[in-house]
């Protein structure tokens, strides 16, 4: 009788785990969508850039032809439209770019007529470089439009100890601005 009552446990045992697998197997092949930590870091500095009480943020659809086209991948839940009290106030951009070792996430703000009102690194994943996320230096992409060059070392400051970091974002911002000019002149903004 024991022994029976131990494989009846066994045989329960072996049906959760193998449940659990097939739980598991399942979620890793689901697109994951943006992390509830970077979604609250994201609409962090949508509300303190903008000084919004209250607003959405509104996906915008880009279809694979044109996402195709952009230098940054616009098909994801990466771009979104910024509304408070039934008005446009501007658009955001939630991105990632390699650091030395790891990605980081980051953020352009942009006003409507496409100009950066903010950058913001949200996550950064490494010990160095850290200086990237430093509004000092961020700054320097403000009002920037699809049209300026973004030159690291030349209009953008270099950062002492951040080299591939800060190439990097200057990389991506440089991509993010030239992509929406690509949905802008598709009437896509």
């Amino acid at each position: 009788m024991l022994q029976l009552i131990h494989q009846k446990e066994n045989s329960v045992s072996f049906r959760k785990g193998v449940v659990l697998c097939a739980a598991l197997c399942f979620f890793s092949f689901v697109d994951k969508g943006i992390s509830p930590r970077l979604q609250q870091k994201m609409e962090a500095a949508v509300q303190s850039t903008f000084v919004l009480e209250d607003f959405q943020l509104d996906h915008i659809a880009v279809s694979k032809k044109l996402d195709e086209r952009t230098a940054v991948a616009l098909g994801g839940d990466n771009l979104f439209q910024i509304n408070s009290n039934g008005n446009r106030v501007g658009y955001v951009y939630l991105g990632q770019a390699p650091s030395m070792k790891n990605v980081f996430d980051y953020v352009v703000l942009f006003n409507p007529d496409m100009s950066i009102k903010k950058s913001k690194v949200l996550i950064y994943r490494e010990d160095y470089g850290r200086q990237i996320g430093s509004q000092r230096w961020l700054k320097q992409f403000i009002g920037k439009t699809s049209g300026d060059p973004l030159d690291y070392g030349k209009n953008i400051d270099a950062i002492s100890g951040a080299t591939i970091s800060a190439k990097s974002m200057t990389k991506a911002v440089q991509e993010v601005l030239s992509s929406m000019a690509i949905l802008k002149a598709a009437s896509i903004l």
